[in-house]
């Protein structure tokens, strides 16, 4: 087993590793990686990009779009219509130039619907709004504050806007979008890390200011697939990962498969947008770059980093992507013998019985239903990184035994508290990081330190699922 100065040594072995390699690497800053969910319950759900490009009259604008998550807003009653209200934000940091002030600027948002079933909806309401700035370094902060609770959520995004007018060529920040596999839907932007895998296509969208003396300037674009581990957490009684396993390194970003490469020569000076499509793309981590070839000093360089989750991510709706969170409830036979059926009305049914097996009351079973499911999507936003957050030590803890009484991080350590007994090994639980979060490293992967002793404990949580009493427990 590893010591704990082992595992230090091999913590601060390989952050010099990374840090050593990538300051070699120049490029490491250009990388954009989208956002993440920042989940806080009872709180609208605001997801916010923004990318900054240049029109064809060489004005700079600002693009932010955002969507709110629906069952997210408290709607009331209005007339025959159920009615939520709010107000977006809108504040334009000027990173270049701290004495450039953009107005804040504000707009107010209704969303109305007919039935209340609008409450409990995942889907969202999506919003765009462009605003002219000059060129240079941006901070993005949209604030939406919900009028009926009057609680806010805020996001920021930073983005690059090169000057036209200048003699130095240029990239913006790539934007993704994505087109779901319905007739007739539109491009769409990606407002996370996480896009789902029911999308028809993927559209890069760039924009290069070419002001090479003789027109000429070569475009190089790559797409990248990142080896990351996929796997469901192991049970809480299993020995711990290896430091060499992809479990325990979470992904690896010098093992990469090279998915596309495409070259474009631009043959004129100006302002060119460029676009990419690449139809749907299979489950995993990726990272779409730009790069021209021109070398150290004049090189140009910007990526985008992204993920390919389950079909309606961070939600969960078809039968499939219910069926596989019950690997935590289940035998590893009964999870190989649902894993094995293929029809979705079968396997919707074989999950009922599973359920009604063990609670035997329909009621009590319909209600430890919806606070598992509840649980599974509420770890996909809030412990996200390369793999569904359901999967994650984290998620599966906060699935079995719910949020902590409090937590404590300090370092590569985090604690989750059941108790306000410290040493009560039961009820306290330890995770550690082989990786401290930094740009080279931008995902939380905290691992359950793991021990024998904890067999009975989760026996017994499942047994509280499996016979409806967790509902008794909350």
């Amino acid at each position: 087993m590893t010591t704990s100065f082992q595992k230090h040594f091999y913590i601060l072995f390989s952050f010099l590793l990374v840090f050593i390699v990538g300051c070699s690497n120049s490029y490491i800053d250009q990388i954009d990686r989208g956002g993440g969910y920042k989940f806080r319950p009872g709180y609208p759900e605001l997801r916010t990009v923004a990318t900054g490009f240049i029109d064809d009259q060489n004005q700079a604008y600002i693009n932010i779009a955002s969507e709110i998550v629906y069952g997210s807003l408290v709607f009331k009653k209005k007339d025959s219509l159920y009615v939520a209200k709010g107000t977006v934000d809108y504040q334009i940091l000027d990173l270049s130039n701290p004495q450039n002030i953009v107005t804040p600027l504000e707009d107010p948002i209704e969303i109305s619907a007919r039935s209340n079933n609008i409450s409990y909806e995942q889907s969202t309401y999506k919003f765009e709004k462009d605003i002219n700035v000059k060129p240079g370094n941006y901070e993005v902060i949209v604030t939406f504050t919900d009028a009926s609770t009057n609680r806010t959520t805020v996001r920021t995004s930073t983005l690059f806007i090169p000057d036209p007018t200048n003699n130095v060529s240029n990239v913006t920040n790539i934007r993704i979008l994505t087109k779901s596999d319905k007739l007739n839907s539109n491009y769409v932007p990606a407002t996370t890390y996480d896009i789902q895998s029911d999308v028809d296509s993927i559209k890069f969208v760039f924009q290069i200011t070419n002001n090479i003396p003789d027109g000429s300037l070569t475009i190089n674009s790559k797409l990248l697939r990142f080896k990351a581990d996929t796997s469901i957490a192991r049970p809480m009684n299993y020995i711990n990962y290896t430091p060499s396993s992809i479990e325990y390194k979470g992904i690896d970003y010098s093992e990469s498969e090279e998915i596309n490469t495409n070259r474009r020569v631009l043959t004129t000076k100006g302002n060119v947008f460029i676009e990419f499509i690449f139809p749907a793309l299979s489950r995993g981590n990726y990272r779409f770059e730009v790069s021209s070839g021109l070398g150290t000093d004049d090189e140009i360089y910007k990526a985008r980093d992204f993920s390919i989750k389950s079909p309606h991510y961070p939600s969960l709706k078809t039968a499939k992507e219910l069926a596989r969170p019950l690997y935590y409830l289940m035998t590893e036979d009964e999870y190989d013998d649902l894993m094995k059926i293929k029809d979705e009305n079968e396997l919707k049914k074989a999950m009922d019985r599973f359920w009604l097996s063990n609670i035997k009351n329909s009621q009590i079973a319909k209600g430890v239903v919806e606070l598992f499911y509840e649980r599974v999507e509420e770890a996909n936003k809030q412990f996200s990184n390369y793999k569904e957050g359901w999967k994650t030590d984290r998620g599966m803890m906060y699935i079995l035994f719910g949020p902590p009484w409090y937590y404590e991080t300090r370092l590569d350590v985090q604690t989750w508290h059941y108790t306000y007994n410290k040493s009560d090994s039961e009820r306290v639980f330890m995770f550690e990081t082989p990786k401290i979060k930094n740009k080279f490293y931008p995902f939380d992967n905290y691992i359950l330190q793991r021990s024998s002793s904890y067999y009975n404990i989760q026996f017994r949580q499942i047994e509280l699922w499996k016979s409806g009493v967790i509902l008794r427990r909350l």
